[in-house]
């Protein structure tokens, strides 16, 4: 079971995130085949050299795709990442990104309860 995430983790957590969904809003959608890209959460390391990056993909036909987009992109979105927050952070995480799911359960549940 992991820690509890420090005031520091969360703070550099809501600003990876906050400019993070920057740089991808301002790729637009047509970068990633007409898919919405969402950064629902970021998961800093204690450490702060990772930043897990949670992101929601709508419709969710297309999340393989865009995953795969953001994963071969992870250099230049870690690049721009820095040039943005280089006054704030010693040192830029390493950027990860993971699918969050959440959206989808919601809507299996939704879905459920409407039988």
């Amino acid at each position: 079971m992991e820690a509890p995430a420090s005031t520091r983790q969360l703070k550099v957590g809501r600003e990876i995130q906050k400019d993070m969904a920057e740089i991808i809003r301002s790729k637009g959608m047509a970068a990633f085949g007409g898919a919405m890209v969402t950064v629902s959460e970021v998961r800093v390391s204690p450490d702060l050299s990772l930043a897990k990056i949670y992101v929601s993909i709508f419709p969710s036909a297309k999340a393989e795709a865009t995953m795969q987009l953001l994963q071969e992109n992870i250099r230049t979105f870690r690049g721009e990442l820095g040039r943005m927050v280089g006054k704030q952070f010693r040192i830029v995480p390493e950027l990860a990104f993971y699918l969050d799911s959440s959206l989808d359960y919601a809507q299996h549940i939704d879905d459920l309860l409407k039988k």
